[in-house]
């Protein structure tokens, strides 16, 4: 069975580092990468979060840039076990997921499990009516990388701040 989400372009990819804000000037010193919106997701940004198919809470402090077209996710981990903390543990910091961009994550999220793939960890509510949702795939043994869904919310709050 042909997964259609892996039909779609990648438009972003997430990094874990150890520290969003340093992580950030040195993109910005080093290649110009900038502006950069930043915002923390957990809590009340996030109306659900599941890890592993489960209820749990998780904060992560996000750096969002473009690099050309393609949208950079900066992701420090601050409270919680997390993909970003698997990520961590097994890998240390660097490239985490690719992310792709779905009209409809619902039939997105349908296609991959029928491709015989599982979320890992997913959330959503952060856009300004209740909407926008993420979902990484357990991709990363087939694939060697994670792969993320990603519905983008129609509205955005504003960030926390910006840099430069």
């Amino acid at each position: 069975m042909k997964a259609s989400f892996l039909d779609l372009s990648i438009g972003q990819i997430g990094y874990v580092v150890p520290d969003a804000e340093a992580a950030v000037k040195a993109y910005y010193e080093k290649f110009g990468i900038g502006d950069w919106k930043f915002y923390t997701y957990g809590a009340p940004l996030l109306s659900f979060m599941n890890y592993h198919g489960k209820p749990t809470r998780f904060k992560a402090r996000l750096a969002l840039s473009y690099f050309g077209k393609t949208r950079i996710e900066l992701i420090q981990n601050l409270e919680g076990k997390t993909i970003y903390t698997d990520f961590i543990e097994k890998h240390g910091y660097g490239v985490q997921h690719l992310g792709i961009y779905v009209a409809d994550i619902q039939k997105e999220l349908t296609a991959a499990r029928k491709a015989g793939f599982s979320v890992v960890m997913e959330g959503g509510g952060f856009g300004l009516d209740g909407d926008g949702h993420f979902a990484y795939l357990d991709t990363e043994e087939v694939y060697g990388i994670t792969y993320e869904l990603i519905q983008r919310p129609l509205r955005r709050h504003e960030p926390e701040a910006v840099f430069p």
